[in-house]
């Protein structure tokens, strides 16, 4: 039997961006008054998580030559949890991967795993910061405001997360996952608020992205104004987050998974799938069967989320660095998302087994979505049933009309 013909389309997004990075970053230096907050000869630490944040070397370098201009030195301090094995080297390595070098942002990198214990909350939890964070005489927290990828709540990613998971290093990690998800929804935003509140913090850097992964609003926020702000920032965030065009999928083929699209590998909120234990799965969309058919570069043997996969490739599969992956899985205590799916030869042989296992439906009609990656969809291939429904709709141009999947010699796809 053939294959479906696919006909790649863009999807349009209702989107705002910032023009001027750097000039926007002097305004939010000057609306929470930094001049009285930086005096010359201070150091100055600014946190930068794992995540793929658009224009991040930008970002950083803007925010260090504001500290400069003020006479201070700034310092980055990689801020991930247990990301990059859990060690001080690979935490460097993760920033590499995404363009932050001490050469890219003008900025020493000061990396550790070792913590100081600040307080604790309510619970008993102890709160840990980074040991170099904690000597600067000042800190500046920033962090990328989001749909969580394993909760909902008024509170996910944002500044509160970065305070506690990202500056309290992989003890703060363990000590949050140790409660489940309970750990992250409802105990971590204590956590970054005691982070803040028993430290040398000056303000908040708070960043929201467009549907088309731009940077659509960069915030400073005074201390005090962190926790209601972020509420306020998580809401554009959701109304600003782009979606596949379509609910109901029999396969989705994701070219590439990695730390640097998504914390899961694959972002849940748009695959619709969490598999976190005593988290209820998200309605929609609906896909039958993903196929996940390599791992980035940058994510340096992570393949973290493969479990959210139901399919994947002989070469991702090699390219899986399991102490690496397992440090991260295991620290979170989500399981499941590590657990290696049926892996096949390449992504001609996935796509067979997918189809084959798609019951009932005849291979040329089945729902087929192909996408480069969970954190760029607004281009994307779409099989012929799909792309007839959406092909007349005033937010999809069509690219290319429909063609046969075409493979390389050695059986995956040709790049999109």
């Amino acid at each position: 039997m053939s294959f479906p013909k696919f006909a790649k389309i863009r999807q349009k997004f209702q989107v705002e961006s910032i023009k001027d990075i750097p000039a926007t970053i002097s305004e939010q230096f000057n609306h929470v008054k930094s001049d009285e907050k930086i005096k010359p000869g201070m150091e100055i630490a600014i946190t930068v998580g794992s995540r793929g944040i658009a224009n991040i070397p930008l970002i950083v370098k803007s925010v260090a030559d504001e500290i400069k201009r003020r006479g201070a030195t700034p310092f980055i301090i990689p801020s991930m949890g247990s990301h990059g094995g859990a060690t001080a080297e690979g935490q460097i390595e993760v920033l590499e991967g995404l363009g932050v070098t001490e050469e890219s942002t003008g900025c020493e990198i000061r990396s550790s795993m070792e913590v100081d214990v600040i307080g604790e909350t309510s619970a008993g939890i102890p709160v840990y910061i980074d040991k170099h964070a904690n000597k600067a005489d000042g800190i500046i927290i920033m962090g990328r405001v989001k749909p969580h990828t394993d909760f909902k709540n008024k509170i996910e990613s944002g500044v509160l997360k970065m305070a506690s998971i990202g500056m309290g290093k992989h003890k703060q990690a363990l000590a949050l996952h140790t409660y489940g998800i309970k750990g992250i929804s409802e105990m971590m935003p204590e956590v970054g608020k005691v982070a803040i509140k028993n430290s040398n913090t000056l303000f908040g850097i708070a960043i929201v992205e467009n549907a088309h992964e731009e940077t659509a609003i960069i915030e400073a926020i005074n201390p005090d104004e962190i926790e209601d702000q972020e509420r306020k920032l998580l809401e554009k965030a959701f109304n600003l987050m782009p979606s596949l065009p379509v609910d109901e999928m029999d396969i989705l083929l994701v070219d590439e998974i990695g730390k640097n699209y998504s914390g899961t590998g694959m972002d849940t909120n748009i695959i619709g799938r969490i598999r976190v234990l005593g988290v209820e799965e998200p309605k929609k969309p609906n896909i039958k069967y993903v196929i996940a058919s390599n791992l980035s570069e940058a994510s340096h043997g992570n393949a973290l989320g493969i479990g959210l996969a139901d399919l994947t490739t002989k070469r991702l599969f090699e390219k899986i660095d399991l102490k690496t992956m397992n440090e991260n899985v295991v620290t979170s205590t989500f399981l499941d998302r590590a657990k290696i799916p049926i892996v096949l030869d390449n992504d001609q042989e996935a796509l067979n087994a997918a189809l084959r296992a798609n019951w009932g439906v005849a291979w040329e009609d089945a729902r087929i979505v192909r996408i480069p990656n969970t954190l760029h969809i607004g281009e994307l291939l779409v099989s012929e049933v799909i792309f007839n429904e959406l092909k007349d709709k005033e937010n999809i141009e069509v690219l290319e009309d429909l063609n046969e999947i075409k493979f390389d010699e050695d059986g995956y796809f040709l790049p999109m």
